[in-house]
């Protein structure tokens, strides 16, 4: 349409703005081009909390892995990773346990990147190029088999990215694949975008979003909640991003974006085990049996 930003995903693309540059804008990142903070302005002028929300996203994440860390998990996988924003994973991870291991998971090459040029002297943590959608492509990958250990517990970061999956993709099969991996004691972190968002809201963000090369899902909680199966959620449970353990008052924004945090308490699929030490990627498509939904503390 006339006068829309026209939006590039997996392509280097300084001439048009960028999902991942735009978020860095929002965060007060200086990892972006002219392009990317005017589509900035732009989303901000319909939605101009867009920035608090951002913040607030990301302060989740921070708390939440420091969490991780506290529980004594001190390797984490982060899904949909973003442009690189301080503190990082592995920069909170490791205030509190200097050992801790990081696999960077994202297919933006703007992302991959950028992040394997600052992480290049850093053999303990890795920028791997995944899609989210073929999760047996990021448990076989290499560097991701090199640098964690599936029969340890597993801190998992799927913070703003499942709304990228379409309900098609099935993003709750994918959270399944990657829990049946993981071990007793892991920790999942996820949260998206809420469909209790205000409606004018989210009809807005679809307009300024329209050329994107993905289409963003906004869930109901109870969608949202789903996504938890096989986890115990822990307080307080499913909320807006910014009530979730926060440490400092919060301002409501009209689009939500919703999480939790969850622990698992099932072993490790034996399927799965027998197929990470068979170096051999598990198969597409099949869920996961006999797991219940999320338990609620």
């Amino acid at each position: 349409m006339a006068g829309k930003a026209q939006w590039t995903g997996n392509v280097i693309d300084a001439t048009r703005p960028n999902h991942a540059r735009v978020y860095d804008y929002f965060l007060g990142g200086k990892d972006n081009f002219a392009i990317d903070r005017a589509a900035a302005h732009q989303i901000a002028a319909v939605a101009p909390d867009t920035p608090l929300l951002a913040r607030a996203n990301r302060g989740f994440l921070v708390r939440a892995v420091r969490l991780f860390a506290e529980a004594g998990i001190h390797q984490f996988i982060d899904l949909g990773t973003g442009l690189p924003t301080s503190p990082s994973v592995h920069e909170i991870a490791r205030s509190l346990d200097p050992s801790a291991r990081v696999v960077y998971v994202d297919n933006d090459p703007v992302v991959t990147n950028h992040n394997r040029a600052l992480l290049a002297a850093d053999d303990e943590v890795a920028s791997v190029d995944g899609d989210l959608r073929c999760p047996a492509e990021i448990l076989a990958d290499h560097q991701v088999q090199a640098l964690i250990d599936f029969d340890e517990p597993i801190g998992l970061l799927c913070v703003a990215v499942l709304h990228l999956i379409t309900d098609v993709q099935d993003p709750a099969g994918i959270v399944a694949r990657f829990r049946d991996c993981m071990a007793t004691g892991s920790h999942i972190a996820l949260c998206q975008f809420a469909a209790d968002s205000d409606p004018a809201a989210i009809a807005q963000f679809n307009e300024i979003y329209a050329n994107a090369p993905t289409i963003v899902t906004f869930r109901s909680r109870e969608q949202i909640y789903r996504l938890f199966d096989g986890f115990e959620l822990l307080p307080p449970g499913l909320v807006d991003v910014e009530k979730w353990r926060p440490t400092m008052d919060s301002v409501a924004t009209r689009l939500k974006i919703v999480g939790g945090v969850g622990r698992k308490l099932s072993p490790r699929s034996v399927a799965c085990r027998l197929r990470t030490q068979a170096g051999e990627p598990e198969a597409r498509g099949l869920g996961a049996a006999g797991e219940s939904g999320p338990r609620h503390r």
